[in-house]
């Protein structure tokens, strides 16, 4: 049997799957088989993933050069018949103190993967940490690209994604939430928040309160896997289903929100003459709607101006 071909010492940066484990890659089975370290959040976690794809975290299916020092605070080196232990924790509680010893394992030659729970590293974890110290100490990065939560949801919100931003999780507390989300009001591109099961109502009724109950919005829940969830809808249904259902409280949340659209202002007048005409015969709702079809404008920003003007 041929041996493998020695990974260069660099970091990679290595996607995992966000929930079906088929979306794991090749190419990351391969790297994260052959590097001498493998840095992640949670070594349980992780260990039952590579477990899966029959990655050997002890260390002797490696082909780097053999670490013969590793001081490593969470994963001690067994020096005996079994190799040294490949896996090791880095989260935001430790990065401090692991960071330079990685870059110093890659200084001596080895090869160092970086992965999440779950997706793409750096992506709401401390990881760019690392891949920051990296760069500063001329150490090569390179990624190996897989699934992303905020990318998947992207790709099934139907909403506009020509331009986003991802926010990430919001504060924890009410007024800070809704204070980053009144920042984010007037923003025209989409937005992507991840947010945890025991806050999401909290946030959406904030998100209600601050970006109107008629902002177009699609909620997606434990995307790829068994029980997933993606529902497009408006703020304001979007509260009302997920208080309706204890299951949408629960797992991997991904909201994705239309931005303000953005109205140039020798428009607003033709808009404005049309929106009037339409509230002689319809509802504000359903003339926001019917505007929204005969303009292009997002319905979220007529419901808006409609308002304005029965003021």
């Amino acid at each position: 049997m041929s041996t493998p071909t020695a990974m260069p010492a660099c970091l990679y940066i290595v996607a995992t799957p966000i929930g079906n484990l088929s979306d794991m890659t090749p190419h990351a089975i391969e790297t994260l088989k052959h590097v001498a370290i493998i840095a992640c959040e949670d070594t349980r976690t992780s260990g039952k993933l590579l477990a899966h794809f029959g990655i050997d975290t002890k260390g002797d299916n490696t082909n780097d050069k053999p670490v013969n020092k590793i001081d490593n605070i969470d994963a001690a080196a067994d020096n005996k018949n079994r190799g040294h232990n490949k896996l090791w924790a880095y989260h935001e509680h430790n990065s401090a103190i692991q960071t330079p010893k990685i870059i110093e394992m890659i200084q001596q030659g080895h090869s160092v993967a970086l992965i999440s729970d779950a997706g793409t590293p750096l992506v709401s974890d401390p990881g760019y940490q690392l891949v920051q110290a990296a760069h500063a100490a001329d150490v090569k990065v390179s990624p190996i690209v897989g699934a992303s939560a905020a990318i998947a949801a992207l790709s099934v919100a139907g909403l506009p994604s020509d331009r986003f931003s991802f926010i990430g999780f919001l504060p924890a507390k009410t007024h800070g939430r809704q204070k980053q989300l009144s920042a984010l009001k007037s923003r025209p591109e989409t937005l992507i928040f991840y947010e945890a099961p025991h806050r999401i109502v909290a946030s959406l009724e904030d998100m209600v309160e601050v970006f109107g109950a008629e902002r177009e919005v699609t909620y997606c829940r434990e995307l790829t896997k068994t029980f997933e969830t993606v529902y497009k809808t408006t703020l304001r249904s979007l509260v009302d289903f997920v208080k309706a259902d204890d299951n949408q409280r629960r797992g991997e949340i991904v909201v994705v929100i239309a931005g303000v659209s953005v109205v140039q202002d020798d428009d607003i007048s033709v808009h404005d003459k049309l929106l009037q005409r339409l509230l002689e015969d319809m509802s504000v709702k359903k003339a926001a709607s019917l505007a929204a079809d005969i303009t292009g404008v997002k319905k979220n920003a007529l419901y808006q101006r409609l308002l304005e003007l029965q003021a």
